[in-house]
């Protein structure tokens, strides 16, 4: 891939087989599934998706929902391997909460990351992820 500048913008349906390409390598498997529900679930309302773009071929995305106005939660942002620490990841997530809205962001993060999230403004909390019952 050559070194042509990364442009930030909404997910179009032209993008989704660069998102779901990115999801397979990470190893997300409930966006690689079904291409459909996977379309839906990063359109869907309140839910900003911005994919970083270059060459025409989707190297980054940002998956967050907002209610607009005070929340915000980043769902989901996966950077192409070969270009990480370049500021991508970062753009996505400032390009993402500026399209949302809100006053901060919150987020639940894997081994390995925090690097990344401490590059922002942050304040540390203890987090779950729950599963209720139907």
């Amino acid at each position: 891939m050559s070194r042509q500048a990364i442009d930030n913008v909404p997910i179009a349906r032209e993008h989704l087989d660069g998102v779901i390409r990115l999801c397979e390598i990470e190893q997300y498997p409930s966006y690689i599934q079904d291409a459909e529900r996977t379309w839906r679930a990063l359109t869907a309302p309140g839910v900003c998706t911005v994919v970083a773009v270059q060459d025409g071929g989707v190297v980054g995305f940002a998956q967050m929902q907002s209610d607009g106005l005070i929340q915000a939660h980043l769902t989901l942002i996966v950077v192409d391997r070969d270009l990480r620490r370049r500021g991508i990841g970062g753009r996505l997530v400032r390009e993402a909460f500026a399209r949302c809205g809100g006053q901060w962001v919150d987020l639940l993060s894997t081994e390995g990351a925090d690097a990344f999230y401490r590059s922002f403004q942050y304040q540390s909390f203890p987090g779950y992820r729950i599963y209720p019952e139907p």
